[in-house]
């Protein structure tokens, strides 16, 4: 499994309750720049919109060597999940709170897999908490090594 790109800023704002696996329908080009490695999911996300999943705001740059048909860098791109996957995301996701966010693109063999995981937004001294415990976690690890 080759990770192509990764959202390591959602571990910092979200809480990931569920990951799921999706295909990605892409173009040519696009595939040929994921194996280069120029993708980003910062500030990318997942809408359901009439029982089929999309992803926004995924930047894939464009392929270096392809023509005038190269494709678009921010294009809407749809997500491949069973129909019953996509109905229970449909009833979590109209909870208040809950968002679907990609984490990371990767190649699983041939195929380009997006992992999607169903987040609900951390609050603001949530985020500051994380920090202390990280930061007293390194200051201990430190003082037991010297």
């Amino acid at each position: 499994m080759k990770v192509v790109c990764q959202n390591r800023k959602a571990y910092h704002d979200y809480h990931i309750e569920e990951t799921y696996e999706a295909g990605i329908v892409l173009t040519g080009t696009e595939v040929k720049s994921l194996r280069e490695g120029k993708a980003n999911l910062q500030d990318s996300y997942v809408i359901i919109k009439d029982g089929e999943a999309f992803l926004l705001n995924c930047h894939i740059s464009p392929y270096r060597y392809g023509n005038i048909m190269n494709h678009d860098p921010v294009r809407t791109r749809k997500l491949l999940f069973h129909k019953k996957e996509i109905m229970r995301l449909m009833g979590r996701v109209a909870q208040k709170g809950y968002s679907l966010i990609p984490l990371k693109i990767y190649f699983k063999g041939p195929y380009v897999k997006v992992e999607v995981a169903l987040a609900r937004g951390k609050r603001l001294y949530e985020k500051r908490e994380r920090i202390k415990e990280r930061e007293a976690r390194r200051e201990i690890e430190r003082a037991l090594k010297h």
